[in-house]
């Protein structure tokens, strides 16, 4: 345990505050390089003379390297220093941006978001390892759920950003991705001299070699199979609307470009006092499904309904309420259900594992959107999609033998 990590010597603030803010930093800028290509992604298709399945593949590249990079950079982590592959990887993701903004072609524009898919992809294992050394253990939760409001604050700043920039001021599509680049390197900068990281024993180095047992027995965990398999659809559903939401406002339901961030943003606004409900309320109970069931059902009613109603508002609301009870606020039960069924030294595993599947389908999810568009004329049919896989997660998770884990 890093308890005994020394404070701020001035100011006297403890490390793990400031590990808790750099991370929240981290996920707003992560989350945020993601989004600023959504609102653009009409200019760029206009521009590149590109199809809608084409368009998609710009965020399947980014997600497909992304995802690939999650077991190896945890495991390298632990090798060789959590923050010598999170801090270069970082400032790589940052310098990425910017060249996605210099693209001349679909090539170029695939090349450099694939090269920030690795660089973000250096940033969840260890990132976690080492908020988890630092935050006190009777807080572990408490600074998580700060962290994890990184992801929905930089998601709704991505889109506001890039809208307000392109639509706004009338910059081209590229100001976005630059404008972003320079404080993202700085970030990176600031967790490489601000975070601290424990110093492993060197028999409490060599004690790290066990996960290969761990993830084999992970595979024979039939409950923990069902986890992945809802996190998988869950995540579907989010990164159709997280890639196309702002695109399908604008051109199948005629919202000005200028409005289509802040519509979008409401998602991740909607997520973040839904999110930290939802976990107390199943903390308190010490239950899971009593509560994912629920949200699992209103998500598949709220992203059918983001295809089906008539009118905008209705659609707004639609959207309103896909953020109270959709992926972002139903991961922090996903992810204590994970650890309701895993044994302490296989966290790690089951974790990495958990964000590899969920991530797969960020994989899949924005290109197979595109595909059917460009088929059926409409986007609709993503959302009915996403529904239908909703639907067979609230199957997976409701099958569960639920542990009954303690009260806090």
């Amino acid at each position: 345990m890093n308890n005994h990590i020394p404070k701020n010597n001035k100011f006297h603030i403890p490390a793990w505050w400031i590990t808790v803010f750099m991370f929240w930093l981290g996920w707003i800028f992560m989350y945020a390089d993601r989004t600023i290509l959504n609102p653009v992604m009409g200019d760029i298709q206009k521009e590149f003379s590109l199809s809608n399945t084409q368009l998609g593949l710009i965020s399947s590249a980014f997600f497909f390297v992304y995802a690939a990079f999650q077991v190896p950079s945890g495991i390298l982590g632990d090798k060789i220093g959590k923050k010598k592959v999170l801090v270069p990887g970082f400032i790589l993701f940052g310098i990425f941006t910017a060249v996605s903004g210099w693209a001349k072609n679909l090539t170029m524009m695939l090349f450099a978001r694939g090269i920030t898919g690795a660089g973000q992809g250096t940033y969840y294992g260890p990132q976690f390892g080492l908020s988890s050394e630092q935050i006190p253990e009777e807080r572990r939760s408490f600074g998580a759920a700060i962290i994890n409001s990184g992801m929905a604050v930089g998601t709704a700043a991505g889109f506001i950003i890039a809208s307000w920039l392109v639509y706004d001021l009338g910059y081209n599509w590229r100001m976005p991705f630059y404008v972003m680049a320079v404080p993202t390197v700085i970030v990176g900068l600031l967790i490489l001299f601000f975070v601290k990281e424990k110093v492993k024993e060197k028999k409490e180095a060599e004690n790290i070699e066990a996960p290969k047992a761990s993830i084999k027995e992970l595979i024979h965990n039939k409950d923990l199979l069902k986890i992945y398999v809802t996190v998988f659809c869950s995540l579907f559903g989010f990164f159709v609307i997280l890639t196309w939401l702002p695109y399908y406002l604008q051109a199948e339901r005629g919202i000005d470009g200028s409005e289509i961030g802040s519509i979008s943003s409401l998602v991740a606004w909607v997520s973040i006092p839904g999110a930290l409900l939802w976990a107390k309320l199943s903390d308190h109970l010490g239950k899971r499904k009593i509560i994912a069931a629920p949200l699992l059902i209103a998500a598949i009613i709220s992203i059918s309904c983001i295809g089906y109603l008539p009118t905008t508002n209705m659609v707004i609301a639609a959207i309103c309420l896909y953020g109270l009870v959709g992926k972002l606020a139903l991961d922090p039960i996903l992810v204590a259900a994970v650890a309701d069924n895993v044994k302490p030294e296989q966290y790690s595993s089951a974790f990495g594992v958990y964000n590899f599947v969920g991530m797969s389908s960020s994989v899949v999810a924005p290109t197979l959107a595109g595909t059917i568009s460009d088929s059926t004329g409409s986007l609709a049919s993503s959302f009915y999609l996403s529904a239908v896989l909703l639907t067979i997660g609230l199957i997976a998770f409701i099958s569960i033998k639920e542990k009954h884990s303690t009260k806090n």
